[in-house]
């Protein structure tokens, strides 16, 4: 096995738990080997770390696999993949539920979630995507599932130098795919829909928002209408904002599959229409704000500062005393500590004081490992507006 050596910081890194090593933390005496080889990691003195995939090609080159010397092999990942499902415990069988959260469940790079009888999964480091055929064979036997699509299209495989690629890989693609969150049935579109088909990480948040919907709500950046939905339930009206017609057409399906008659869908600029409604006086009793990811990479942060101060600057300011705003953020280099700083300019702008209702995160199937901040990377926070 090719070994590769990494300097006393990437060591002190490593051993404090966290799985990446950066290229600046590599030592190297010679060529690293290709990417998605599995290769011995060496700290200061030649001493053993453990395995890692390998990537040159990549700012991420060393993702750490396991501790130990055993070898990766199909008898090794079967185990790893058996305990993370096993970790869900059992999750109704017309659910959607995330099976594998990569580095989290020890599965670098590896994402795995289930629809009903529908698995969709992700490979999105040059390592995984050498394992991906065991990967399938395993999700195949432990599983049985009805079909296996792969989504391997997120802009993250250019890093690795993966071509982007989506398709059923495995049995028939049964349509529609439903499921059932909080009550309601979702269509989920596998091969075609945000992510995986839907924001799963986003499911337990949906029922938290509902607890506080009365009146009229405002969801902005709705797409399928996950909160909206929940949101339905205790609300008299709520208007579901999106700039995408084929969401705002997934949640119109939504809304008749289910008989909901109080949410009102309107496809234009989450930006401008804060901004129009501010101008116009509009108030409302709840704004839900879940945008998409601001920050692409830490080069951007600044801009991504401006764009959630601005959008949460002008939510506080067309709820009404003691409305309720329930905000977040899924950027990965948007730390918890920079938005809580971005929150609290917004509401000394608004000079209107806020009150902390919740700090929350990802569903428990997206769980955080406590040495890998980034898997800490959606925010949702519920504040009152006094």
């Amino acid at each position: 096995m090719p070994q590769v050596l990494i300097n006393q910081k990437g060591f002190q890194r490593v051993r404090a738990g966290h799985p990446w090593v950066f290229r600046s933390d590599v030592v190297l005496k010679d060529p690293l080997p290709e990417p998605g080889s599995v290769v011995s990691v060496l700290g200061p003195g030649e001493k053993f770390l453990g395995q890692a995939f390998c990537n040159p090609r990549s700012q991420i080159t060393l993702r750490m696999v396991s501790r130990s010397r055993e070898p990766l092999d199909g008898e090794f990942w079967s185990k790893r993949i058996a305990a993370s499902i096993a970790r869900r415990g059992s999750p109704p069988p017309n659910g959607g539920v995330r099976l594998i959260h990569g580095e989290s469940d020890g599965m670098p790079s590896v994402i795995l979630d289930r629809y009903g009888d529908v698995l969709v999964f992700q490979t999105l480091s040059a390592g995984a995507d050498r394992f991906k055929e065991t990967f399938v064979d395993l999700f195949q036997k432990l599983l049985q599932p009805a079909a296996i699509v792969e989504r391997n299209d997120p802009p993250v495989r250019d890093l690795e130098g993966l071509v982007r690629q989506k398709g059923i890989v495995a049995g028939n693609l049964p349509l529609p795919v439903l499921i059932q969150e909080g009550g309601f049935a979702f269509s989920v579109d596998p091969l075609e829909g945000q992510k995986t088909g839907l924001f799963l990480d986003q499911a337990e948040n949906h029922l938290a928002a509902a607890r506080y919907a009365r009146g009229r709500v405002l969801d902005l950046f709705s797409y399928q209408g996950g909160f909206a939905l929940a949101a339905s339930q205790h609300a008299e009206e709520v208007l579901a904002v999106d700039s995408s017609a084929p969401a705002l057409a997934a949640l119109q399906d939504n809304l008749s599959r289910n008989g909901v008659k109080n949410v009102t869908s309107w496809e234009a600029n989450g930006f401008d229409f804060l901004r129009e409604c501010d101008e116009r006086g509009e108030k409302f009793d709840a704004v839900l704000l879940d945008p998409p990811p601001f920050v692409r990479d830490r080069r951007n942060v600044g801009g991504a500062v401006r764009g959630y101060k601005e959008i949460n600057l002008r939510a506080m300011k067309i709820l009404k005393p003691g409305g309720v705003l329930v905000t977040c953020s899924c950027s990965q280099n948007f730390t918890p500590e920079m938005f809580e700083d971005t929150l609290r300019e917004a509401s000394r702008d608004t000079r209107r004081e806020v009150q902390i209702l919740e700090r929350r995160g990802a569903a428990p199937d997206h769980p955080v490992l406590l040495t890998f901040p980034e898997s800490n990377y959606l925010q949702c926070w519920i504040l009152r507006i006094l």
